[in-house]
C-alpha cells in the first residue's frame, strides 16, 4: 500500500482503490507498481476469491499523470504500467470494476479484461491515445473491435472522443448503469455473490471464456507495447504533450 493506492482484503474480496482524488486518480508509475504487485499477491492468496478495482472521490481514473509519465516513460516490459496491464490481463480470479466520474485511457481499456463492470450513469469514458500521438494498449486494438465491431472501435480509438456511460453499456463495456453513489455498493454485492460460488468452478469458467483469445491477447499486447514505445518519442507525441502542458490545441499539420 502507498498513499495513493489502498489495498484491502475482506470476506474474500481484494479491493484495489485508486486514491488520488485531487487529480481524479491520475496514475503514476508508483501507483501502477503498487497495483501490479497487489494483483500478483491477490492471485496467489488463497483467502482472495475476487478482485475489485475502484477509484476514490467520485472518479475512476483520469488515465496517466502525463508529467509523471514523461518523467518515467515505459521503455520496456518491466515498466510498472506494462506490469499492471499484463497482470490484469492474466488474472485467473474474477476481476470486477466499479466505475464513476471519468474513465480515461487504461481506465477504459482495463474494462475489456474485467469479468463484471458497473458504472455510474453519468460516467464519461475516453480512449485518447491517437490524440496524444500514441497508439492503443492492453490489447484494446484486438478486444475492442471484437466487442463493438470494427467501425465503432475505429471511431473510439482513432478520434479519441469522450463517450457516455450509455454508449459504454450499449457497446458491452459495462454490465449495468447505476445512479451516482450506488456503484461501489452494487459491485461489492456482486463480488460477495461470486465469493459464495464454488471458487474452482468460477476460475475454470473464466478460463474457458477466455481460452480462444488468451494467446492472441498476449501477442497483441506485445505488438502494441513495441509500437507504443516508438510513438512516445515521435514528433507527434512531443507536439501533443507540449500542447497539453502549454494549454493549447496541438498542430499536427506538419507531420505525415
Amino acid at each position: 500500500m502507498n498513499d495513493t493506492v489502498n489495498i484491502r482484503i475482506h470476506e474474500g474480496i481484494c479491493h484495489v482503490e485508486m486514491a488520488r482524488p485531487e487529480k481524479k486518480n491520475a496514475l503514476t508509475a508508483a501507483m501502477y507498481a503498487t497495483m501490479a504487485d497487489a494483483l500478483a499477491a491477490a492471485e496467489k492468496d488463497p483467502a482472495v476469491r475476487v478482485i475489485l478495482i475502484s477509484g476514490s472521490g467520485g472518479s475512476f481514473t483520469a488515465g496517466n499523470d502525463l508529467a509523471d509519465f514523461l518523467a518515467t516513460p515505459p521503455m520496456d516490459d518491466s515498466a510498472p504500467v506494462f506490469r499492471f496491464i499484463k497482470g490484469f490481463s492474466e488474472l485467473e480470479k474474477p476481476f470486477v470494476a466499479a466505475v464513476e466520474g471519468v474513465a480515461v485511457g487504461v481506465g477504459t481499456t482495463l474494462l475489456l479484461h474485467c469479468d463484471l463492470a458497473y458504472a455510474a450513469s453519468d460516467t464519461r469514458f475516453a480512449l485518447p491515445f491517437a490524440n496524444l500521438g500514441l497508439t492503443p494498449e492492453a490489447a484494446s486494438s484486438l478486444l475492442l473491435p471484437l466487442r463493438t465491431g470494427h467501425a465503432r472501435a475505429a471511431e473510439l480509438l482513432m478520434l479519441g472522443e469522450v463517450f457516455s456511460a450509455q454508449t459504454a453499456l450499449d457497446l458491452g463495456l459495462v454490465n449495468t448503469l447505476l445512479p451516482e453513489g450506488q456503484v461501489l455498493d452494487h459491485a461489492f454485492e456482486r463480488c460477495r455473490k461470486l465469493v459464495a460460488q464454488p471458487a474452482a468452478s468460477v476460475r475454470l469458467t473464466k478460463q474457458l471464456l477466455k481460452r480462444s483469445q488468451q494467446a492472441l491477447i498476449a501477442e497483441t499486447m506485445h505488438a502494441e507495447a513495441e509500437v507504443f514505445r516508438e510513438r512516445l518519442i515521435s514528433p507527434e507525441a512531443k507536439e501533443a504533450f507540449a500542447a497539453f502542458f502549454e494549454k493549447r490545441k496541438p498542430d499536427f499539420s506538419k507531420f505525415s
